[in-house]
């Protein structure tokens, strides 16, 4: 896989009609797996705060808790580019807060780029930071730090709010987003958005007319419990594979077969 150094090579995939991956990370190990295997972006997510810092809504994370895994993913990667979640609350309250927390972010972690959600509510945030030099991926259709105002997790951009949905869109782009992650919408109207913008989308339950597509590393591992979203395909069930495992070393160690000769020092 060419190495993925720049915000550029999205672009070119997206000119050449090239599909990319993306999945998030948190965490050395599977930063590493992951950026083997040829995954294009690896996003640490504030669905961080659900799948692995144990809080019960992404609401709850925050830039300290954020910044180590960032460190830890862009440490680990080598070919994939690493793009760091803005947590809720960070980037909200004014341009200034927002390039200064952005600011804190990259120079923390040793990412390539932020994301943060909103269209035209965080049109001025994106050109603030982007005029700061830091590359911004936007984020719209249904948008989790959001989900008390949206009334949970429901599809954006059905019957007449599929003109909003674009017009957010639109604004992210010209807010001067390097990209856009189009999440929950209808696979008819992602493709609409995609071919209008001259920006690469990425899809997680938006159909298979974007530019690119994003998973939850938990969910597409089959590590997460519980039925899948709709939009998930499990490629593993490494929760199975791991309580099994889990159960045969306790019984391994109740019975004392382990640890046995071969693991053991002798004088």
């Amino acid at each position: 896989m060419a190495k993925i150094a720049r915000i550029s090579h999205l672009q070119e995939f997206k000119d050449q009609g090239k599909k990319f991956s993306c999945l998030t990370s948190y965490d050395q190990q599977t930063a590493s797996i992951f950026d083997e295997a040829g995954i294009n972006v690896l996003l640490v997510g504030d669905s961080a705060a659900e799948n692995f810092l144990g809080h019960e809504s992404v609401l709850a994370i925050t830039i300290e808790e954020i910044i180590p895994l960032g460190r830890a993913v862009a440490s680990a990667a080598k070919s994939s580019l690493v793009v760091v979640d803005m947590p809720f609350g960070s980037y909200e309250a004014s341009t200034e807060e927002a390039v200064r927390n952005a600011v804190k972010i990259m120079k923390a972690t040793g990412a390539a780029a932020i994301k943060l959600e909103g269209g035209r509510r965080s049109a001025s945030q994106i050109t603030a930071i982007v005029e700061a030099g830091i590359p911004v991926m936007g984020h719209i259709g249904f948008t989790p730090q959001s989900v008390h105002a949206l009334g949970g997790f429901k599809v954006q951009g059905r019957g007449e709010g599929a003109e909003d949905v674009l017009a957010e869109a639109l604004a992210v782009q010209a807010a001067g987003a390097f990209a856009v992650v189009l999440e929950m919408v209808p696979a008819d109207l992602a493709t609409e958005i995609t071919k209008q913008l001259r920006i690469p989308t990425i899809g997680i339950g938006a159909g298979a007319g974007t530019d690119g597509q994003i998973l939850v590393w938990t969910d597409f591992a089959g590590l997460t419990p519980g039925k899948p979203r709709r939009f998930v395909r499990q490629y593993a069930n490494l929760r199975n594979e791991l309580l099994e495992a889990a159960k045969a070393y306790a019984k391994d160690v109740e019975s004392s077969n382990f640890p046995n000769a071969d693991e053991s020092f002798s004088d």
